[in-house]
């Protein structure tokens, strides 16, 4: 068992990698998908230029899939260790610590079955573009599946934004962490409009 110094570091670590660079790459992954709605040729365009990037390979490794994985792994490891404290915090936050914990869940197998449909399928002779995912979204069974992981790892990201507030300083009374509490709110509308636009694009 972790000690209580090596417990409160690895969770800093997991909150500051949920959003530099795990966070911030969702918001460019999603402006990149958002260029759907200015046509297909937009959107190739822009997924052209990423694929292309010099070392994507590492860089991707390095900056998305070894982050992520820390992230999930000590995610699941917080999920199935930590309890609500109804001392400390109100019912509502309790509730969206229970809702932070089934979303990473989801969050996980979203990403999982992302990345095998774009990263894995390229390595079998597959060209991620407009028309891979409009054919993807005429499934309707993946677009609700879609619809749900965009929500899921777009609340995920906004309310960990709160908890990342609170373990590293930035909220440390109960006014900052109230208004913590509504820019998290503003980011999840937002972020989840980017989100679903561009995906409604596909369709």
């Amino acid at each position: 068992m972790a000690k209580p110094e090596q417990s409160f570091a690895l969770r800093r670590l997991h909150s500051l990698i949920g959003v530099l660079p795990i966070g911030v790459f969702l918001l460019q992954h999603l402006f990149v998908n958002h260029f759907a709605v200015y046509g297909p040729e937009s959107f190739n365009r822009a997924s052209d230029f990423m694929g292309n990037l010099p070392l994507k390979l590492l860089l991707e490794t390095v900056v998305i899939y070894i982050p992520i994985l820390f992230h999930a792994i000590y995610g699941v490891y917080i999920a199935f260790t930590s309890r609500n404290n109804i001392g400390h915090y109100s019912t509502f936050r309790n509730w969206m610590f229970l809702l932070q914990r089934v979303t990473g869940v989801i969050t996980f197998i979203f990403i999982a079955v992302h990345v095998w449909q774009t990263r894995v399928q390229v390595a079998f002779g597959h060209h991620v573009d407009y028309s891979m995912m409009h054919e993807l979204m005429t499934n309707p069974f993946y677009i609700g599946f879609y619809v749900i992981g965009i929500l899921s790892t777009v609340f995920h990201f906004a309310n960990g934004l709160w908890s990342f507030a609170i373990t590293w300083g930035i909220t440390q009374n109960d006014k900052s962490q109230r208004i913590m509490t509504y820019v998290s709110l503003v980011v999840f509308l937002a972020v989840s409009a980017l989100g679903l636009t561009a995906l409604f694009a596909f369709i």
